[in-house]
């Protein structure tokens, strides 16, 4: 068959695979400690997964492909080394057959894959799909003269032909260490395409998570090669988590190494039992290996889910409350207005019969009613204010009825002189810390959104702590404490000015200090929340009000 060879090439794409930092060395939050035994173990499981994840990065390669023809007999093409064994060469014949490609490959010039990593003991020639997909044709195993032999079948019609160095035989995907590629020939029978093929590879050094200590194999000629990959994959999947979450397969691994260890003591090596040993051992590694990676993707993207819906919910609730509060707030102040526009009526519609009567009557009875009516708008006046500051005072108390019954929803909230005072208690902050717990985030966001509805309100913010250690570190803590507060509530919209901060640090205590429980309710930060709009005034109790700087969020 004639060639038709272009200048074509097919790009597939490299992803360098990179463990992800576990998340407890991401954060500087004192996690919560679970409640039980279940939950202490979900916690568990989360961390190990975050501690092996994989984040893949990708580079693009390009590697020419030839699509064969269907039972066109045989063709021949060449491997060349890439710059990692530039050295290296290879041919390859391949037999087009009935269901099936048929490639008799030798190579030449190869090295040991130990020289790229203690974890690369062997070498794997992949076929690469024009979708992406990598075949494992099967294992390059080398000899002494640095050759090697293969013949294997594939059911692809066109594909590329690479060769990498792996830690074992049975690997799924191809490492990015990539020591040979297919080269086509002038008298190779076939035709190149261009496709767009990406498919994922394992970074160098990428099998062996961060921090995990991975000796160099030493190699013992009693013992066969399939041995030492056995070892090689039981170790990389026991680093993938497979001990975990594949617990039943990786079990099975290990009995099945331990059978291969017993037959490695031996003083006389039965060599072929204990390879075919050995491949049950790479197989069943490899098998729970990538049953652990799935398990731990599919819970990372179904707590994912379960995030995203809880956030959307919370935050949809909160945007109903503050609407509803904002509309109160509107219908509070139209039925206001509506009152007072229907008194300036009645006002303007009495003073208009007056004037009528007035007319009709003669000069000195006009004078007696003007008198008199003087005096009857005198007396309404008198009577309209009463009535409306009585209904001011109403409107106030059930303002400030209302505030009382929101804030307690969100926190503990008291009706005092000084205004409606919310409690903090300290399991709001981390401990001996001023940082704000998330769950404390949240409910002040939720008291942001009441007092911006009401922008007359202002908040005396204190801080306050049990008599446990030294007086000048328990004032800087109750000020750091509000301060963070009051940083918060800025952050969310509320008006710095609209604000005081003030540590008072052990010296106002709300019980006693010699029981922990008297302790944990003296720890607090108290929110006083004042205005005419509720009947009180900020700054009416027995201490002054400090306004420290605002930090920068």
């Amino acid at each position: 068959m004639a060639s038709n060879l272009g200048k074509r090439s097919m790009a597939w794409g490299l992803w360098i695979g990179a463990l992800a930092l576990p998340a407890s060395l991401c954060s500087a939050a004192v996690p919560q400690e679970p409640s039980t035994h279940a939950e202490h173990e979900r916690a568990e499981a989360a961390a190990r997964r975050e501690d092996r994840r994989v984040v893949y990065v990708m580079v693009d390669r390009s590697v020419k492909a030839v699509k064969y023809a269907h039972r066109s007999g045989s063709t021949k093409i060449n491997f060349e080394g890439t710059s990692l064994m530039s050295s290296a060469r290879g041919e390859a014949k391949v037999d087009s057959h009935r269901g099936a490609m048929e490639i008799k490959v030798e190579f030449e010039n190869m090295q040991r894959p130990t020289a790229f990593g203690p974890e690369y003991l062997t070498y794997v020639m992949w076929a690469i799909s024009p979708e992406g997909r990598p075949v494992n044709l099967g294992e390059v195993l080398i000899g002494d003269n640095h050759r090697s032999k293969l013949d294997v079948t594939t059911d692809l019609q066109a594909f590329a032909l690479i060769v990498t160095a792996e830690p074992y035989y049975a690997v799924r995907r191809p490492s990015n260490v990539v020591v040979l590629e297919n080269m086509i020939r002038p008298d190779t029978v076939g035709s190149s395409e261009v496709v767009e093929a990406k498919y994922e590879l394992i970074d160098r050094g990428g099998y062996i998570p961060s921090g995990h200590k991975f000796e160099r194999v030493e190699w013992n000629d009693r013992l066969p090669l399939e041995f030492f990959e056995a070892r090689n994959a039981l170790r990389i999947a026991e680093s993938a988590g497979a001990e975990h979450f594949a617990a039943e397969s990786f079990q099975h691994a290990e009995e099945q190494m331990k059978q291969a260890d017993e037959m490695a003591s031996h003083h006389s090596v039965d060599r072929k039992r204990l390879s075919a040993t050995s491949r049950l051992v790479v197989q069943t590694a490899e098998d729970a290996r990538e049953i652990a990676v799935k398990r731990m993707d599919s819970d990372r993207l179904d707590a994912d889910r379960k995030d995203d819906g809880n956030r959307v919910a919370s935050a949809k609730a909160e945007t109903r409350s503050a609407e509803a509060i904002a509309a109160d707030a509107a219908r509070s102040r139209e039925d206001a207005e509506r009152r007072a526009r229907e008194s300036n009526e009645s006002a303007r519609n009495a003073a208009a019969g007056q004037v009528r009567a007035e007319k009709d009557s003669d000069e000195a009875r006009r004078a007696q009613l003007a008198a008199q009516a003087e005096s009857d708008r005198n007396r309404s006046a008198a009577m309209s204010s009463e009535q409306q500051l009585q209904q001011a005072m109403r409107e106030r108390e059930e303002l400030r009825a209302r505030l009382l019954i929101q804030f307690n929803a969100i926190l503990e909230t008291r009706d005092t002189a000084r205004g409606l005072v919310v409690n903090m208690s300290d399991v709001l902050f981390d401990s001996a810390k001023f940082t704000l717990r998330p769950l404390a985030r949240e409910k002040l966001a939720k008291i942001s959104g009441i007092v911006l509805a009401y922008p007359s309100l202002s908040l005396a913010i204190e801080g306050n702590t049990d008599s446990v250690g030294g007086e000048d570190y328990n004032q800087q803590l109750s000020e750091n404490r509000a301060g963070s507060v009051r940083d918060y509530l800025v952050h969310e919209g509320v008006p710095n000015r609209s604000m005081s901060v003030h540590g008072f640090g052990k010296s106002q205590p709300v019980a006693s200090n010699e029981t922990s429980d008297g302790r944990q309710q003296n720890r607090r930060v108290e929110l006083v929340v004042s205005g005419d709009v509720i009947g009180t005034v900020t700054g009416s109790g027995s201490a002054a009000m400090e306004v420290l700087p605002v930090r920068p969020q």
